[in-house]
């Protein structure tokens, strides 16, 4: 069988997988704080007995895109966008310390602070927690205050400090989870120079403009490949009735 359609085999599967992750971005372009997964092909030649004239186009995973999101003013004392660059500390399903751009917070029954996924703040001490009041609000320096329950405004006091970071992008891989965590494993340390803006929330930085484009193209590149897959079987099966006739 003509080696010319594996290749085509795998650049089709190459392009499937390409799309899974432009289709990933396009379904989290209302997500708040989501970083957009980049893809990249590039070329791998096939090696073995001969000359490498075969070579497979392999879709690379080429990084995250860390541009800052449009941010959308709510009024809401609990939402919090980073000014810059930096990110929120939070404890991920696993246990690990995590980190994320997701800045909707909320305060749940017993006085935990969690972002609108459930995923618990942290500070250097371990996790936020407040006790019962009538109001919470975030200072940009990450400091969380609150009025305690049956006490004036003037009572207001702080109760503890979220944790908040910078480190190398370099550095972050992003889990399934959506979750920034250091290739080291390790834990990055508190960065005083970033800071928040409370009322504000950060939205996705995926151009949905250009996701749309690319997943137009991604089917266009993935149809040339089903064609080049006919195309090479329909020319064995021609040089096979040439063979058999000339026999």
């Amino acid at each position: 069988m003509d080696r010319g359609l594996y290749v085509s085999m795998t650049g089709a599967k190459q392009i499937m997988e390409a799309q899974a992750a432009n289709n990933h971005n396009i379904a989290n372009v209302n997500t708040v704080g989501f970083r957009a997964d980049s893809v990249a092909f590039v070329s791998d030649p096939i090696y073995g007995p001969g000359y490498p004239s075969r070579v497979n186009a392999v879709a690379g995973d080429s990084g995250v895109d860390f541009s800052t999101g449009v941010l959308q003013s709510t009024g809401n004392a609990m939402d919090v966008a980073i000014n810059g660059k930096g990110f929120i500390t939070v404890m991920a399903p696993d246990g690990t310390e995590a980190y994320t751009r997701e800045g909707d917070l909320q305060v749940t029954a017993d006085g935990a602070v969690i972002t609108a996924n459930g995923l618990p703040v942290m500070s250097e001490q371990g996790l936020v927690n407040v006790p019962a009041a009538t109001s919470v609000t975030i200072g940009s320096d990450g400091t969380v205050s609150v009025v305690p329950l049956g006490l004036t405004p003037v009572a207001q006091s702080q109760v503890d400090r979220i944790k908040l970071v910078n480190p190398n992008t370099a550095d972050l891989k992003k889990g399934p989870d959506g979750l920034f965590r250091l290739k080291s494993g390790g834990k990055s340390p508190t960065d005083e120079t970033v800071t928040l803006q409370s009322g504000m929330l950060e939205m996705s930085n995926v151009n949905a403009a250009n996701s749309l484009v690319n997943m137009i193209e991604l089917q266009r590149l993935y149809e040339f490949q089903i064609k080049s897959m006919n195309s090479t079987d329909q020319n064995e099966q021609t040089a096979e009735r040439l063979m058999m006739s000339t026999s």
